[in-house]
């Protein structure tokens, strides 16, 4: 195996035999007649985890990933196919994956610690470590059972850290626990970046985008795609909504004969340019896109906090669409959602929109306080309602803002724009 690689996955199938009911078994050991079907988990899996990369593992549920990762931590053993792996694993699996319940914390410590090959002097080296991180006080000296999945997955994070692996595989556990642990635990895996090979699976594309530098998905246990995370990953929430995902292109867009042309000297709205990545079914397509200062009507790309800004999204209908929702959404340059609105949320019902028409909307918004730096709005319309609803065109990264260096104050999760209005121009 090449030294550069720390593993490598080629050709790995895993079958599993399902049958009907339990009695199958027992008829298919003693009548020599097949009474099961067989499920392919990882059906001719290859690829490779170079030493030192940060790589992610994506999925839909059921798509292979936690079959893959035991294979890889010799929980379970392929059909066929070849793992090679160069270095120590460390895995932090799903929650009670190498504990035993009736074990206390501290007795996992020396079980997990042994299980690594570590001496007992050894593990009692490591221990104070192991406690500070986890922080969980004197449950440590409690069964296991007994501990909250909060207090799990902090022991859990806590002990495979500290074993000094050379491949350090994180699957979902992260999701749990409170804010600040899962802070820490990221802070953590940033300075570990820096010496370790990781494997990460979430579901999280923000977490995958801003730590891994190579991302894998998977889909029916076989290599969907590879490649740059934030590329990937918008391919991947793409698949997810049912959308189709594909590089936009003016030249190549099915721009209808009849859409008027004036629109767009009567708003100035800019053309979109080529090669932005978009996804929908074609029934619409958003050609172009502004943003202006609300009071001088002049286009901007540079705000302030508390600027009134008026955002003119303009679409083109092929077909018919029946309850449009038209909204846009605010990401930071690590693709994470900042804020969004639509028409859904504000209330403003659209019955419909007919096909050979060229429609111009207009959201007209106080921009929130957020620190400076660039962010990026992604215009969007869809039809149905807000929990239920099909995706047309979504355009990423359609704007890119630079917001000035006012308000510094740092927020965290999804916000909502201030006084919105939404209108139909035409």
């Amino acid at each position: 195996m090449n030294k550069n690689k720390s593993i490598e996955v080629i050709d790995l199938t895993k079958n599993y035999k399902l049958y009907k009911k339990p009695t199958d078994r027992i008829k298919e050991a003693f009548l020599n007649k097949s009474y099961h079907q067989e499920f392919k988990a990882l059906d001719g899996l290859s690829f490779h985890v170079s030493t030192g990369e940060c790589l992610g593992i994506i999925g839909k549920n059921g798509s292979g990933k936690s079959t893959l990762l035991k294979i890889l931590t010799g929980v379970l053993s392929p059909s066929s196919g070849m793992v090679s792996i160069n270095g120590k694993i460390s895995a932090l699996l799903e929650l009670g994956a190498g504990f035993n319940p009736d074990f206390t914390g501290m007795e996992n410590i020396y079980l997990n610690g042994t299980i690594m090959g570590y001496s007992k002097n050894e593990i009692d080296a490591k221990v104070e470590s192991i406690l500070e991180f986890a922080d969980i006080g004197d449950f440590i000296h409690q069964p296991v059972k007994t501990y909250s999945s909060g207090m799990f997955v902090r022991l859990a994070f806590a002990v495979a850290i500290n074993v000094d692996p050379d491949i350090l595989i994180i699957d979902e556990a992260l999701s749990v626990g409170d804010i600040r642990f899962q802070q820490k635990c990221y802070r953590k895996i940033d300075e570990l970046k820096r010496s370790k090979t990781i494997i990460f699976v979430s579901h999280d594309m923000s977490v995958i985008n801003k730590y891994c530098d190579r991302v894998i998905w998977i889909n029916e246990g076989k290599l969907k795609d590879e490649g740059i995370p934030s590329e990937i990953s918008k391919k991947y929430q793409a698949f997810m909504i049912g959308a189709e995902y594909k590089k936009y292109s003016l030249q190549e867009a099915k721009i209808n004969e009849n859409t008027s042309e004036s629109n767009t000297v009567l708003f100035d709205i800019d053309d979109l340019p080529d090669e932005l990545d978009m996804m929908g079914d074609d029934k619409a397509l958003i050609t172009g896109v502004a943003l202006k200062d609300a009071l001088t009507d002049q286009k901007i790309s540079v705000v302030e906090t508390n600027q009134q800004l008026n955002l003119l999204i303009r679409i083109d209908i092929f077909e018919k669409i029946e309850n449009p929702i038209i909204g846009f959404s605010l990401k930071d340059r690590l693709g994470n959602m900042i804020a969004q609105t639509n028409s859904y949320f504000l209330g403003e019902r659209i019955t419909e929109l007919e096909p050979g028409q060229n429609y111009v909307f207009s959201f007209e918004f106080c921009f929130p306080s957020l620190n400076h730096g660039q962010y990026t709005i992604s215009p969007a319309i869809a039809s149905g309602t807000q929990e239920d609803h099909v995706q047309h065109s979504w355009v990423h990264d359609a704007i890119v803002i630079q917001v000035l260096p006012v308000g510094y104050e740092t927020l965290s999760g999804i916000i909502h724009f201030d006084d919105v209005t939404f209108s139909v121009l035409i």
